[in-house]
């Protein structure tokens, strides 16, 4: 068995912060996560994501929280699910993956990603602060790569069950709607 991901999004600036917030829940969503958590208040990123997952399948949901992250990060830690905060300083993913799979295969994780300055008990609360690489670097690619590497590339096969589904296809571009069997060639 293994368990469900959910991410939290510390320090979401409303309107500045838009496209990246949509941009870090569309990963959780593609990359297996469950759910997402936004230490803010802003509809129109649980809006986009129920749209995405009315067109293209899926039951990710975007919960906002306000400025009680921390009393959540303490929910989750005391129900037994792992925190992962993803930090450029903190130990390589190489050195940590493995054990957190393992225990990811009995538990629940939150991963803690930032928008700006992480405060310091983030990274005393956590169970593992995990560092893609140690340089700066997108907190969207760090989620992407952390999670590419926890559900070792499975994630990538998820079959969502849509209305709308993308036909592989080397050149331009093949979407079918699936509620009419209507096929629409775009290129």
């Amino acid at each position: 068995m293994v368990g469900k991901v959910t991410v939290l999004r510390i320090g979401h600036r409303y309107v500045r912060d838009y496209r990246v917030t949509m941009h870090t829940a569309l990963v959780a969503r593609a990359f297996g996560a469950h759910k997402m958590l936004l230490a803010s208040y802003d509809d129109t990123i649980i809006k986009g994501i129920e749209e995405v997952n009315a067109r293209w399948g899926g039951y990710f949901k975007v919960t906002c929280i306000g400025d009680r992250w921390l009393e959540y990060i303490k929910g989750f830690k005391s129900s037994g699910s792992l925190i992962v905060h993803l930090t450029m300083y903190g130990l390589h993913i190489d050195d940590t993956i493995d054990d957190i799979r393992r225990r990811f295969s009995s538990s629940d994780i939150m991963v803690v990603i930032g928008a700006e300055k992480v405060p310091r008990v983030v990274y005393d609360i956590s169970d593992y602060n995990v560092a893609i690489g140690n340089q700066p670097h997108s907190e969207i690619a760090a989620l992407a790569l952390f999670l590419d590497r926890l559900f070792e590339g499975k994630e990538l096969k998820i079959d969502f069950r849509g209305r709308l589904r993308i036909i592989p296809t080397a050149r331009g571009k093949r979407v079918i709607e699936m509620s009419d069997e209507y096929e629409r060639q775009d290129t």
